[in-house]
């Protein structure tokens, strides 16, 4: 795995930003697009253009087959059974809420329970809110550890057998914490409840095979792992996606309208109401060729290799508070941090002079911000295209913040 020759293949991170070379520390917020994905976007909109499943001329063709071809690479890419578990939405946002409107709307009642964890990004705690306010069920909390991390002891404290849902994810966006998913997912099916995993974070960085997990629904975008924006996934075991009712109705999902009543088509594409984001497909089908070509496991290994560097240079900067674990093994390639009597947001402004991008805010995990007893927090997070002189430059940046900031008070 060769890092400068894959940041040769993303353009936009050779550029000045402040007079400064762009050091790009927010791929968790979203990824850069590799040339091979730009091109094969622009490709189709010059050369494919069309709707799909509907014209049988040459364009509309090309582009059902493009389409479609791209839904068997998403059916591998996460080791599904077939591609009728492999549902196109706009992102893990959409297909969450696909989860709780179709799934949980009918399965959940008044007195059962829906568990989530206090890390969850607002995706995956709004949609969980409403069903039970819709329903009358209690929405539960697993407790974390000091350090983020989840005790399946607590896991099997929380989890009952009233309990319909366990949604938790994989990868958290603000501790870099890896969940037990599978182990969690074990305890639900324990308990006669399903397991929705949301791999926003994790789907980009690491190897995942729904089958082994078990989970019962899996979620992810594919701005995060390359891909065009508008795009992502929803994973549901066949059985389950059979029972559901569509969200969306309108055209493309439906087999036959009669004045009074209608009926679906088969899955996936009950799913899929009106013109789906085929050129945001298409591009996915590419970033997931990029992906596959330098190979999960590597980057898994390399964006260890980058957090395990940055928690031993970020830790020596005095008033840093990092958090999530410091152990390396238990976390994904981000960092959450605060450095004492500065606001994230004039940390993010003063990197961003240098040229570095970092997020700055809730991350759009307000219980957890209040659980680390934190109004906000900076990021920085890493991906296949950084390095570790990417973290010097973040480290001199934070400490000439900090300068600053002393300087100035």
């Amino acid at each position: 795995m060769n890092i400068q020759d894959i940041r040769r293949q993303f353009p936009i991170l050779h550029q000045e930003v402040n007079g400064k070379p762009l050091v790009y520390l927010d791929s968790s917020a979203t990824s850069q697009k590799p040339i091979q994905v730009i091109e094969t976007v622009e490709k189709y909109y010059k050369e494919i253009n069309s709707n799909v499943h509907r014209g049988v001329h040459t364009l509309g063709t090309r582009a059902t087959d493009a389409y479609e071809g791209t839904r068997e690479k998403v059916r591998k890419f996460i080791n599904a059974k077939s591609t009728q578990e492999v549902i196109f939405t706009r992102g893990t946002t959409t297909s969450l809420n696909t989860v709780a409107a179709s799934y949980a709307a009918a399965n959940v009642t008044a007195g059962d329970e829906i568990v989530i964890t206090y890390m969850e990004h607002h995706s995956n705690i709004i949609p969980w809110q409403q069903v039970a306010k819709r329903t009358g069920a209690q929405l539960k909390y697993i407790p974390l550890q000091e350090d983020g991390t989840i005790s399946l002891d607590d896991v099997r404290a929380t989890v009952t057998s009233n309990t319909k849902v366990v949604s938790v994810m994989q990868v958290s966006n603000v501790l870099g914490v890896i969940n037990p998913v599978k182990e969690i997912a074990q305890i639900a099916h324990d308990n006669g409840a399903v397991m929705v995993v949301d791999a926003a974070q994790s789907a980009p960085h690491m190897k995942i095979d729904v089958q082994d997990l078990d989970c019962d629904f899996l979620a992810f975008s594919g701005h995060k792992m390359c891909a065009p924006t508008g795009i992502g996934v929803l994973y549901g075991k066949k059985h389950l996606l059979e029972k559901m009712e569509p969200i969306e109705f309108g055209g493309e999902m439906i087999d036959f309208v009669h004045l009074y009543e209608s009926t679906w088509k088969e899955l996936p594409w009950k799913f899929e109401g009106g013109t789906p984001i085929i050129a945001g497909a298409v591009g996915l089908g590419a970033a997931i060729d990029f992906l596959n070509e330098i190979g999960l496991d590597n980057i898994a290994e390399h964006e260890h290799k980058l957090a395990a560097y940055a928690l031993e240079k970020m830790s020596s900067i005095p008033g840093m508070t990092i958090y999530g674990p410091l152990d390396p093994a238990k976390r994904a390639g981000l960092v959450t941090f605060n450095i004492s009597d500065v606001h994230p947001h004039d940390v993010a402004t003063v990197l961003d002079a240098e040229g570095i991008a970092v997020r700055a805010g809730h991350h759009c995990a307000q219980p957890l911000m209040k659980w680390l007893k934190a109004s906000a927090t900076a990021r920085a997070s890493f991906y296949l295209y950084n390095t570790e002189d990417d973290i010097d430059k973040l480290v001199e940046g934070l400490v000439k913040t900090k300068e600053y900031f002393s300087d100035v008070f």
